[in-house]
């Protein structure tokens, strides 16, 4: 499987938080020559690659499983589904949207309903979108009909948005980006250190419900002792929205290495060792200082006394929507600064940070 058709497998399958398991189906197959696993009630995955020895100091790969998404929290009489956010959106960018809905034979499609200008009143044109007036539509015309398609509550939604790349360009287009390029590159990374001679062994971690409050990587620190951590994000790009004094994670960028946000200080000695080991491999590095957002770091770093944390973002246009923007260089800068962490740290530069 090459790196173009993980990513399409990875952002095409369906994972809103707590349902991450098609993800994680496809982790497996893309490592089971090479790794073991295993995995907890949260569907938390842990990655064991075969090439570890185990008397050796221990770097964590986090990424996670999960994507934004939806709930169906009650059908109306009218056949169409009220329903409440699964992480982080601007509700302003829903309406017309298409969505797929959980049922026992398979996912449906739906819309999420707009009404026509034809029919709106003055006072409908200039009402604020909210989650109070939003509904999902799946071509139902009464309850009972909508409960016949298979639509219970508690069913989970995800965008519907095909993954596409242009290969003229280098440019992805797709959905749940966040974090899917980040899975897609933990598993690439620890594929790629296969054969190479190592001083630390590896874990990866594919962790859970990230976007609700970054449970999964609290649940598997108390399994996982490492001594440093790598997070592999999808990243906010910031390109088409900043002045250009302020553009910190821009397409063709590079990784975005990101010192704080408003959850983490990434370590700092840990943080200045990628940028060298970044500028020794010529490998294009962002610097980012962000007021908001947040990500495992802050989960990682806290737990088990304390865990040199970075995190390595792939810029994205669009994060949190239906069709997200990304380029193959940057998911492909984003691996090989991993892997050359990897292979340049020693139990002596661990204790350094």
């Amino acid at each position: 499987m090459n790196d173009i058709e993980l990513l399409e497998k990875l952002c095409n399958c369906r994972g809103v938080s707590g349902f991450e398991d098609e993800v994680l189906l496809i982790a497996r197959e893309y490592l089971k020559d090479i790794a073991r696993f295993e995995e907890d009630s949260m569907r938390n995955l842990y990655i064991y690659p075969d090439y570890n020895k185990g008397n050796r100091p221990s770097v964590l790969l986090d990424a996670h499983s999960d994507e934004v998404g939806f709930m169906v929290q009650a059908i109306k009489p009218d056949g169409t589904l009220r329903f409440i956010p699964i992480g982080g959106w601007n509700e302003k960018s829903l309406p017309s949207s298409k969505v797929q809905i959980y049922t026992k034979t398979g996912y449906i499609s739906g819309v999420i309903a707009a009404m026509p200008p034809h029919l709106m009143t003055a006072e409908q044109k200039n009402a604020p979108v909210s989650y109070d007036n939003l509904v999902i539509d799946i071509g139902a015309t009464n309850a009972e009909e909508a409960a016949a398609f298979g639509v219970e509550i508690g069913a989970p939604a995800v965008p519907l948005s095909p993954f596409e790349y242009d290969k003229k360009h280098g440019v992805l287009h797709g959905k749940a980006f966040d974090d899917r390029m980040g899975v897609a590159a933990l598993l690439k990374c620890i594929r790629l250190l296969q054969n190479t001679p190592l001083n630390v062994d590896i874990v990866g971690v594919i962790s859970s419900q990230e976007e609700v409050g970054e449970r999964g990587i609290t649940a598997a620190m108390y399994r996982v002792k490492a001594d440093a951590a790598i997070c592999f994000e999808g990243c906010p790009a910031d390109d088409t929205s900043a002045p250009s004094y302020m553009v910190q994670d821009a397409l063709r960028g590079g990784v975005m290495l990101r010192h704080m946000d408003a959850t983490v200080i990434c370590s700092p000695r840990f943080t200045a060792f990628a940028r060298e080991v970044a500028k020794k491999n010529k490998i294009k590095v962002q610097m980012a200082v962000r007021r908001g957002g947040g990500n495992n770091g802050a989960y990682i770093i806290s737990a088990n006394g304390g865990t040199p944390v970075i995190v390595a973002g792939i810029p994205v246009r669009y994060i949190h929507t239906f069709n997200g923007i990304a380029t193959e260089e940057d998911f492909q800068s984003v691996v090989n600064l991993g892997a050359e962490i990897c292979r340049a740290l020693t139990s002596e530069i661990l204790k350094g940070f």
